[in-house]
């Protein structure tokens, strides 16, 4: 490890760029809000569903061919579907930072998931109460701090459990018996059925841990993908051939990183009577810990159903790229089987709100925390800047205002949740929230909106070992920068290929392309107050030292 190394990449455009960021600058002010909400006689009430994991690839109206989402697909239907959609940083706790405060990781202080959350910043659940809404999280949370700014919450502890989960309240820990989207779900409704004030507008921050690696399906859904077999993408074996040292050392390859016990439900006893090891030492007591949750009859039924699987395992021991594709199948068929029941329940809440005459004026939000592989480059988790995780599913609802089936192809991102939803309840908008109000896009007839997307990501060293980076997308191409132990671009024409296989920073026909990203980086980089090399070489500074107090380097 060659932590001791300084990043040092530095670029200066001068006057041109001043020019430049005082016209972005102008863009962003012009667009943080949108007069045409006062056309509406209430405040709509805001529910904001957001799952952990859930890729794009994986809900049907984004053209999925791996599973139907039913529920989610209705939302779209009924609504507006972005297809750019995307995030500032592909991990967990940043994510669900930038969505409360509408900032950058580097401004809210939460750039990886060993970061603690602030909660005495400004975050839009609390201009909302100062506004006249009532406010409630149920779910996920993933920030550390006791959540504020909600006049009711009941959250998950970190990532929370998928059986009979633990959740944290204002009076401590409560045990819930049951499935945890069930669970969720019951108490969202239950909030909005006799908890809210039936007199105000409400915010409710529906959050669900699915699916969340382990992938651990519910009862009812344990079968429903158990002898699928699900298509796999054209780059399940990728090699990384034209791509840097990022993508070959990154500890997230299906077939040599994925725990055969935690993951795929291959029983420890059985690795060990095979004396096959893990790659992680922690995989085994993992899925023993989870195991240990079901009860007797839920037990009876996960070893009906994953009993046999283990058995075939042992007999018939996969090799190398039947091993990837045999892993790949145990993932996914464990994965849209957890998914299932976030649409279903999803419709549960999407039918409470038509019982209750409450569809019309609720703006309903469907995202996920980021983006996510599904075999793409041979992988799963998330954190590069590569579509499938950069990238994240959005679908918006709101009636009065926004068209049944329209397909929005702006450039979006997780900043500008905040500031539309204090858009939409007519509240002013935070000079220092970096994200705009998606309202004008409602119509899909706004012009002046931007034309790149800037992304920074951290947790480096840790686990999956993804090199530190940061970028700019636009429509067209993708520029990345690969720091702290390296210093690599790369530079993808997402036109001619979409699926990032060729990395062209070096091709001269190029060369032109190249220059006007590095200028285009510097700007945003400058407009988001994120272009201080000093400062990112302390926070390297600090993470080792953290990393070292926990020894984990």
């Amino acid at each position: 490890m060659t932590g001791d190394l300084k990043f040092t990449t530095k670029l200066r455009f001068g006057l041109l760029v001043i020019v430049s960021i005082s016209s972005l600058l102008s863009c962003v002010k012009n667009n943080k809000t949108n007069s045409s909400i006062n056309t509406q006689a209430e405040q709509p009430n805001i529910i904001f569903i957001m799952t952990d994991d859930h890729a794009y690839q994986a809900i049907s109206a984004y053209g999925s061919k791996l599973m139907n989402t039913p529920n989610i697909d209705r939302l779209a239907n009924e609504g507006m579907l972005f297809n750019k959609g995307y995030v500032t940083n592909s991990i967990c706790s940043p994510s669900r930072a930038v969505a409360l405060t509408g900032k950058f990781s580097h401004l809210n202080g939460v750039r990886d998931n060993l970061d603690v959350f602030d909660s005495t910043q400004v975050t839009f659940p609390k201009i909302l109460q100062e506004s006249g809404y009532e406010t409630a999280i149920v779910g996920k949370w993933h920030l550390k701090s006791e959540p504020t700014g909600f006049d009711y919450w009941k959250v998950l502890p970190d990532q929370g459990h998928y059986y009979d989960p633990e959740f944290r309240t204002p009076q401590g820990i409560v045990k819930e018996e049951g499935y945890v989207t069930d669970v969720t779900t019951d108490l969202a409704i239950s909030y909005l059925d006799s908890i809210r004030n039936q007199e105000k507008p409400f915010l409710l921050m529906y959050h669900h841990k699915a699916p969340h690696r382990q992938w651990w399906p519910s009862m009812e859904d344990i079968e429903a993908y158990k002898d699928a077999e699900i298509p796999s993408p054209a780059t399940l074996y990728d090699t990384y051939i034209n791509r840097g040292t990022a993508a070959k050392d990154a500890e997230m390859r299906i077939g040599d990183h994925m725990a055969l016990s935690a993951d795929n439900k291959i029983h420890p006893e059985v690795l060990a009577k095979m004396n096959l090891e893990e790659f992680l030492d922690w995989y085994e007591s993992a899925y023993l810990e989870r195991y240990n949750r079901l009860d007797e009859g839920e037990k009876q039924k996960w070893d009906a159903v994953y009993g046999p699987i283990n058995e075939d395992f042992e007999k018939n021991t996969p090799k190398g790229k039947e091993m990837t594709y045999w892993k790949y199948q145990r993932y996914m068929q464990d994965y849209l089987a957890s998914l299932k029941s976030v649409d279903r329940n999803i419709g549960r809440l999407l039918d409470y709100l038509d019982k209750n005459e409450l569809t019309n004026n609720t703006i309903v939000v469907y995202t996920s925390d980021q983006g996510f592989y599904l075999g793409e480059h041979g992988w799963f988790d998330k954190r590069f800047m590569y579509e499938p995780s950069f990238r994240t599913p959005l679908i918006i609802r709101y009636p009065p205002l926004i068209e049944a089936g329209s397909i929005n192809n702006d450039l979006v991102q997780n900043i500008d949740f905040a500031p539309t939803f204090l858009d939409l309840a007519r509240t002013k908008i935070p000079n220092d929230m970096q994200g705009m109000s998606l309202l004008p896009l409602f119509s899909n007839k706004n012009s002046n909106w931007r034309d790149a997307l800037y992304y920074h990501y951290y947790e480096y060293p840790g686990i999956h070992m993804v090199k530190r980076h940061f970028g700019v997308r636009t429509k067209r191409y993708k520029l990345i920068h690969f720091y702290y132990d390296v210093d690599e671009w790369e530079l993808y024409d997402l036109e001619k290929d979409p699926q990032e296989m060729n990395n062209i920073y070096d091709n001269p026909d190029y060369a032109e392309v190249r220059k006007q990203m590095h200028k285009r980086l510097e700007e945003l980089r400058i407009l988001y107050k994120d272009n201080s090399d000093s400062l990112n070489q302390q926070w390297i500074e600090r993470d080792i030292e953290r990393l070292k107090t926990l020894g984990w380097y």
